[in-house]
């Protein structure tokens, strides 16, 4: 699908009378600033999480679309899978327009995040490794341990209500100029755009292992990534397996014998 610099309203990922799961729309005219990232918002009973908020130039476009949903005071929680600028870039403008909002990130990343401009570091709230839970209006919302994949302290978040999986880098697709689309159709053609990704950020084929343990039991319907686009039905399965496929990755296929 080719398209120039359109911009794609939010579209509702799911959706009950007391629980949204919200990705944010895109201005494609942010390719030429950056790589195109996805920003996701959880609302239950009138409370909102904002997933990976990006960086500093996508703010304006994220609030604009937040509010559609939720006023943004009531947003209580700033979710981070890792310390990326294109993840955590905005953050001291979101410090500003949700003042009660508490901040979840690695603690690895706690005493990095001030050099953002803020101080207050009583909203941070450290994930420690093993991940936990976040509770948001009636629903559970699962930090769920994904290091090295592919930073060393990395978390993706797994909505238990809409059951949909926030996988932050992991899926990443890396498009050319004028090619983007929501969803993957296409899961074989799609490969293309995420094996150079893989290959070389995901720091060993270890990782992902350790990373599948954490998925046994849960019941994901769709993988929602921070760049590229949306795995549902049979494409969830089939990223997984192509992910266990994955024999060299990081360091081990950087530096081959």
């Amino acid at each position: 699908m080719s398209i120039s610099r359109k911009i794609h309203k939010p579209y509702v990922l799911y959706e009950d009378k007391d629980h949204k799961f919200v990705w944010l729309g895109l201005d494609e005219s942010e390719h030429e600033k950056g790589i195109l990232t996805n920003q996701y918002l959880i609302v239950d009973n009138n409370e909102g999480a904002l997933l990976d908020a990006g960086g500093y130039f996508v703010f304006e476009r994220v609030y604009e679309n937040v509010k559609e949903f939720i006023n943004p005071q009531n947003i209580k929680y700033l979710l981070f899978s890792h310390q990326d600028p294109d993840v955590i870039g905005s953050l001291n403008l979101w410090i500003d327009v949700t003042p009660d909002a508490k901040i979840y990130a690695s603690g690895l990343w706690e005493r990095f995040l001030p050099h953002l401009g803020f101080e207050d570091s009583v909203r941070i709230i450290d994930i420690p490794d093993e991940g936990m839970n976040i509770k948001l209006g009636n629903d559970v919302i699962k930090a769920i341990p994904a290091h090295f994949m592919h930073s060393p302290g990395n978390f993706h978040y797994y909505d238990t209500k809409s059951k949909i999986y926030f996988s932050g880098d992991l899926g990443a697709a890396v498009y050319p100029a004028g090619v983007w689309y929501l969803f993957v159709e296409n899961f074989e053609e799609h490969v293309k755009y995420m094996e150079g990704f893989h290959r070389r950020y995901i720091a060993s084929a270890k990782a992902i292992r350790n990373w599948l343990k954490h998925l046994e039991g849960l019941d994901i319907q769709i993988i929602a990534p921070q760049h590229g686009s949306i795995f549902q039905g049979e494409n969830v399965k089939k990223f997984i397996e192509w992910l266990k496929s994955l024999d060299k990755t990081g360091m081990d296929y950087l530096w081959q014998d």
